[in-house]
């Protein structure tokens, strides 16, 4: 007879069964849509194709490279497990997907470990000897490290210790819930896997982010736009306008009280406003980056001076919401509108000469299957860029989770980053058609005269405000090497500063007795950024007292009344964070 725990296992095997033979239908087909170009997807077949073919080419013309790299790699793998038998202890690896104690402590699980690296590092080495600099090279370096990424032996129940022990440990059960997690995952994408990398129970907009107080003071079909409530009893008189980037919510400024960076700025005693940009549909499909300007920031700074009474304004801007205040600004410059005083932008290019590896996904025959696809829906769905930016690091956004969820049988942690990034929005058509040809392939922005925006051909060395540019370090979106550039392109008092981590954990790293990333500052700005970096000089902390300083410097000395978003000539339309943030 079989125990009571083993007949449920049983049961619930068998419906788990009968649930994936029904997904598995809608799953199927999603990918035969993608694998035969009926539906889009990221990943160009066509492209990949024709990029290996000239790569394996140009290796078939190196036959002494090739067969240093058959030495190499059976060299490195024999290592590797020579090394795991020889009773020493071995060395520790950084690598996070081998974090766990056992694949260092046993020598089965050491070599499998270190021969697979011993693989990856050997082609690497193989591939650096092709030519650089071109657009199918960057795609055979990339889509082959996603390959090998994908054979690590952390990402298979029998060869990962952890989730070898987890099975035993609970008798099959974290099998069954890794099924189940899976199920969910495809459920949710209907029949494409929508990894889960965060628990969507966790948080609420309202309730546990975005929560500090604030008005819906203006709103258009485009933005709403929130006046926070003031936190000190006398304020900067210069209002601080923060445009997030409209790829995901604004609230990435305004997660929990001790990571809010518009709480901490009402904290210095600045008036903060924010646009809340809308989640595109159908009838948005129209709207250019012309109008993300007229609506957006131009429409932002009119309706707080009706608010405010002023017409002097500090203005920040994040990613591509970055790129919309430089290319607003120079529009300003254009016009001779002086209203902004100081601006700053996080995790900004304004050269794209060096995209990084989010250059394997863009070219002009992709614009055109894109324009194709948006035809008649008349925006991109947000799967899309969340996909893309995923694969750009994989190891930490795909394989970690598919070990968590799938092989462990663990939902993920609450983690606040991670539900913002999941929270992400679509994009309407002609903005995104303009935004990729005329900005990202021919790198407009950075060509004085190349662009017009509502008519007026703009120049961002025409901008001479002071401008504090704020990079990452290990921003895999927007290479620190790509945004130093903006130094030299501007034409006024520009102020670099690098900081720790990444695209957004770099960003968000507010004040805290813990120490976390650090930045890096420098008074001069020679041509190459890693000349800049050798010289500059590396600090502890956040970032964010340095550049309120910096604010703080080119601010007024005078303070006045807080701005009370109750008591302006704008009647409040709804409380922070309103609806537009709310909406699917």
């Amino acid at each position: 007879m079989l125990s009571t725990a083993a007949t449920t296992q049983i049961t619930r095997f068998w419906s788990l069964m009968q649930r994936a033979q029904q997904l598995g239908v809608s799953a199927q087909a999603t990918a035969v849509a993608k694998a035969t170009g009926q539906d889009f997807s990221i990943v160009d077949a066509s492209s990949l194709g024709t990029a290996y073919a000239h790569a394996l080419a140009a290796l078939a013309q190196r036959p002494l490279d090739l067969l240093a790299y058959q030495q190499d790699l059976w060299h490195g793998v024999a290592s590797a497990w020579m090394n795991a038998w020889s009773g020493g202890e071995g060395a520790r690896v950084k690598d996070r997907r081998f974090r766990d104690p056992q694949w260092n402590d046993n020598p089965a699980n050491r070599g499998l470990r270190d021969a697979h690296l011993a693989v990856e590092a050997a082609t690497a080495r193989l591939l650096d000897v092709l030519p650089k600099g071109t657009k199918e090279q960057l795609r055979v370096d990339f889509y082959t490290r996603q390959f090998l990424s994908a054979l690590s032996p952390s990402n298979f129940l029998m060869l990962n210790p952890a989730a070898r022990d987890r099975y035993i440990e609970t008798e099959g059960a974290s099998l069954l819930d890794g099924l189940e997690n899976l199920l969910d995952d495809i459920e949710r994408g209907q029949g494409r896997l929508d990894i889960a990398t965060n628990d969507p129970a966790a948080f609420q907009v309202g309730r546990d982010l975005a929560t500090t107080p604030g008005q819906v003071i203006y709103q258009n079909d485009l933005m709403q736009l929130i006046h926070y409530a003031p936190l000190t009893p006398k304020q900067h008189k210069r209002p601080l306008l923060f445009v997030p980037p409209w790829i995901n919510k604004y609230y990435i400024f305004d997660m929990r009280p001790d990571n809010s960076m518009v709480r901490y700025m009402l904290e210095q005693g600045h008036s903060v406003f924010l646009i809340s940009w809308v989640n595109p549909t159908r009838k948005h499909a129209e709207m250019s980056f012309e109008d993300y300007m007229r609506l957006g920031p131009l429409a932002a700074l009119d309706a707080i001076t009706e608010s405010t009474g002023q017409e002097e304004f500090d203005i920040l801007g994040f990613c591509i919401g970055g790129i919309l205040v430089t290319a607003t600004l120079a529009w300003l410059a254009a016009k001779g509108d002086r209203r902004i005083k100081t601006a700053t932008t996080l995790a900004t290019m304004v050269d794209f000469t060096n995209v990084g590896e989010i250059g394997v996904f863009i070219d002009r025959d992709r614009l055109q299957v894109l324009r194709e696809h948006m035809a008649d829906k008349g925006y991109l769905e947000n799967h899309h860029l969340q996909d893309m930016f995923s694969m750009i690091r994989e190891n930490d956004l795909i394989w970690s989770f598919h070990v968590m969820n799938y092989l462990m049988g663990r939902k993920p942690p609450a983690f606040d980053l991670l539900f913002w990034n999941s929270d992400s929005t679509r994009m309407p058509k002609t903005m995104l058609l303009w935004y990729l040809e005329k900005i990202y392939i021919e790198n407009g922005l950075r060509k004085p005269g190349h662009l017009s925006m509502d008519g007026v051909p703009i120049d961002i060395g025409k901008i001479d405000i002071p401008f504090y540019v704020f990079a990452t370090r290990e921003d895999h979106i927007a290479p620190w090497t790509s945004i130093y550039p903006t130094t030299g392109l501007l034409g006024g008092d520009t102020t670099f500063v690098l900081g720790g981590s990444g695209h957004i954990a770099g960003v968000i790293n507010p004040p805290a007795k813990r120490i976390k990333y650090g930045y890096w500052t420098r008074g001069d700005y020679p041509q190459d950024p890693q000349e800049w970096l050798a010289g500059a000089e590396h600090r502890e902390g956040s970032w964010w007292p340095h550049w309120a300083e910096w604010i703080e410097s080119h601010s007024p000395k005078t303070r006045v009344a807080p701005y009370d978003p109750v008591k302006g000539r704008l009647k409040p339309i709804e409380f922070a964070p309103g609806s537009y943030v709310r909406a699917p």
